[in-house]
């Protein structure tokens, strides 16, 4: 601790060898700074305080319709950037202030100051900002805040809309995309159905189903064959005399021969039984045709023989109206016959297209899927577009978010800045460690032994003695007048700073 004391003190005796060269510097950087203070031009804020309401009735109305534009982000975001490099170019433009640069550098330097200048203030709680900008002119200050205030209005009006229209011609491009693929796949199906005209599906049915139904159909029709041939049999027997009609009320005499009946109905119903699952093809049913006919026309000849010959049985009523009959039943076997002819020729062509059916089905579908999915992505971008221009009228809207100016953009009319209170102290500060620094420096320039310790520690050498300064009357009083020049030198340091900050409290009153 004591070196550290020793040490200071040897400074301190260093400085006060060149005390005189420390208050004269002192003095000339407190006046140098002082002035440059001085001659700082005063600065006037301007500011400007915005409500802006983000309530409205529109909200739930449309809620249902159409996507809402979040003003709240909307004007969050444009606080944010309002002071942005071309906001700050455009103030300029609008304030005439670009034409004050004679370079692009100068118009840069003079963005970077003004964009440091600009304030923005508020919170989105209570949804009030406050725009401010120091200046040197009261009235530029003013108008650059009105810019500032149109802008930042300007912009979250206008923000969604360049993006809504953005958005809406982008979906135009996608929807005219889409109708090129409609138009293509209409053609591709057209082509489709036309190549495959006769083995397309019918609506609502599978290549699968529709040979089940052509089946089911052929059955009912072989069915109805089958009853139509029963009935006209019945018929023909009756006219050849096996089965007599009953006439006048009377009862039909039994046949002569029960066993030839019985055969006869038991090949009947074999055939029955045979044609539900063959055709008229099968060699079964050919050859029980055959035997049947064989049958029928023995009984008809023994019914023959037993009948003895009226004359006059063709020319009665009954016999006429059951040849009637028997031709209605021939024509309506005729059209069954064709029916299960039909039938069965389109079984069998759909037999034979096995294959390429559900291929073709597979094919006809997959057409379908694409053009469904086309379509369906066609008319919801219709969709989108009518509600992204829904949504962009709505981001326009006044009544979506209405702004209301709080406190029009106004001038200080005394200046705020610069602080030369707080300058001239900080450039007294300065002056002073200016003037030490400067005593200080050329102490060590032009050093001096203080004390016989330095001597011995410096040179390495005894000191044997020392012989101490005998000052003499005339001496005295000059040591005496330094010292008090010297105060007074710092006084008048000191006061000058007084009488400075005194002159700056009077014009600021």
């Amino acid at each position: 601790m004591a070196e550290l004391v020793a040490v200071l003190l040897n400074f301190l005796k260093a400085i006060g060898n060149y005390r005189w060269y420390a208050i004269g510097i002192s003095w000339l950087v407190a006046l140098g700074g002082w002035g440059y203070v001085h001659s700082m031009p005063d600065e006037y804020q301007a500011t400007a305080r915005v409500y802006v309401d983000t309530q409205s009735i529109l909200k739930p109305l449309m809620a249902s319709m159409t996507t809402m534009p979040n003003v709240e982000q909307q004007v969050m975001f444009m606080r944010r950037t309002l002071i942005s490099r071309p906001n700050v170019e455009r103030v300029m433009r609008m304030v005439d202030l670009d034409i004050k640069a004679a370079t692009p550098r100068e118009q840069e330097e003079m963005v970077d100051k003004l964009m440091t200048q600009i304030k923005m203030g508020g919170t989105e709680r209570d949804d009030i900002y406050t725009i401010s900008y120091t200046s040197s002119n009261p009235k530029t200050g003013r108008e650059v805040v009105q810019s500032l205030l149109t802008i930042f209005v300007e912009g979250s009006f206008g923000g969604k809309k360049l993006d809504s229209e953005k958005a809406i011609q982008f979906i135009d491009e996608q929807i005219r995309m889409y109708e090129e693929r409609l138009a293509v796949g209409e053609n591709a199906l057209k082509e489709f159905k036309i190549r495959n005209m006769g083995m397309l599906p019918r609506q609502g049915m599978d290549y699968a189903g529709g040979y089940a139904e052509l089946a089911d159909k052929l059955s009912q029709a072989k069915l109805e064959l089958l009853e139509a041939e029963q009935a006209r049999n019945a018929i023909r027997r009756q006219i050849t005399g096996d089965e007599m009609a009953p006439v006048g009320g009377a009862v039909v005499a039994e046949s002569a021969n029960p066993e030839l009946d019985e055969r006869i109905a038991a090949i009947e119903k074999q055939l029955d039984t045979l044609r539900l699952q063959y055709t008229e093809q099968h060699p079964d049913i050919v050859s029980n045709v055959r035997l049947l006919g064989l049958l029928q026309a023995r009984k008809k000849d023994e019914a023959k023989q037993m009948r003895v010959g009226d004359p006059g049985a063709n020319f009665s009523p009954m016999l006429q109206q059951m040849n009637v009959a028997l031709s209605v039943e021939e024509a309506k076997l005729a059209s069954l016959q064709a029916r299960v002819t039909e039938y069965t020729n389109r079984l069998a062509q759909m037999r034979s297209h096995s294959n390429m059916a559900p291929e073709i089905e597979a094919q006809l579908t997959q057409l379908n899927r694409d053009y469904a999915i086309n379509k369906e992505n066609y008319e919801k971008l219709v969709q989108r577009r009518e509600s992204a221009k829904l949504s962009g009228d709505l981001s326009t809207a006044t009544d979506m978010m209405s702004f209301r100016v709080v406190d029009p953009p106004t001038a200080s009319r005394t200046p705020v800045g610069p602080n030369r209170l707080r300058l001239y102290s900080i450039v007294l500060l300065v002056a002073l460690v200016a003037g030490l620094g400067a005593a200080l420096l050329m102490s060590q320039v032009r050093p001096t032994f203080l004390s016989q310790r330095s001597l011995r520690d410096i040179t390495g050498i005894p000191v044997l003695g020392a012989i101490s300064m005998n000052w003499t009357d005339t001496q005295k009083v000059k040591r005496r007048r330094r010292l008090i020049g010297f105060g007074m030198a710092i006084l008048s340091l000191a006061s000058a700073y007084g009488g400075i900050l005194a002159l700056t409290l009077f014009r600021s009153a």
